[in-house]
């Protein structure tokens, strides 16, 4: 069974329907860690040595935030700037996170259709995570296909309810290893694998 971490960031969870009930609906998979780093660190003076060793101890980082002004949330970006140093996740002596899989579950209040060239956004969201993807190649890791949830806004509770049925499917094909690498590189989202 492979470990996850979730690496949850959202700086004003109690307005958030859609993050709360994703972050609800998985809290309990077994082998799964939920890490909220706006509840940990409220001062924003993240734990370096502790957040690395939370890496080392697991299979898969899920980086799960809205999607801000094509952006995380401020307290991510930190996140990155200071645990993935050199020597520990990249440099001629930093192999920590080698051969450890990645991915980004975003939600954004944008429609699917507005992040496509000639959309309101003018590019697919999946060039706004290249950074991520980057990250994960400089790192040595390997960069899964996103989940990305559109549309927040305009989701019914019914809606909601099968977003975190997708959510669940997803944890547990990941943890129990029930999930093709090469099926899922040719998706742009993952959540199109999960609906096949």
């Amino acid at each position: 069974m492979r470990k996850i971490l979730l690496l949850f960031a959202h700086p004003i969870l109690q307005k958030s329907r859609i993050n709360s009930a994703m972050i609800d609906a998985v809290r309990n998979v077994e082998g799964l860690t939920t890490h909220n780093l706006y509840e940990e660190y409220p001062d924003f003076f993240i734990d370096v040595k502790r957040e690395q060793q939370l890496l080392l101890e697991h299979d898969i980082i899920i980086w799960q935030h809205p999607f801000y002004w094509y952006s995380a949330p401020a307290i991510l970006k930190e996140w990155f700037d200071l645990v993935l140093e050199h020597g520990f996740a990249y440099g001629s002596e930093g192999e920590a996170l080698k051969g450890k899989m990645a991915m980004s579950v975003i939600t954004t209040g944008g429609k699917k259709e507005s992040y496509a060239t000639g959309g309101l956004n003018s590019y697919p969201i999946n060039q706004f995570l290249l950074p991520y993807e980057q990250s994960c190649n400089l790192c040595q890791m390997t960069y899964l296909p996103p989940f990305v949830v559109h549309g927040t806004h305009l989701l019914s509770e019914r809606g909601i309810d099968l977003l975190k049925v997708d959510y669940l499917k997803l944890m547990a094909l990941l943890k129990d290893k029930n999930i093709g690498l090469d099926e899922i590189d040719n998706t742009m989202f993952v959540n199109q694998y999960l609906n096949e």
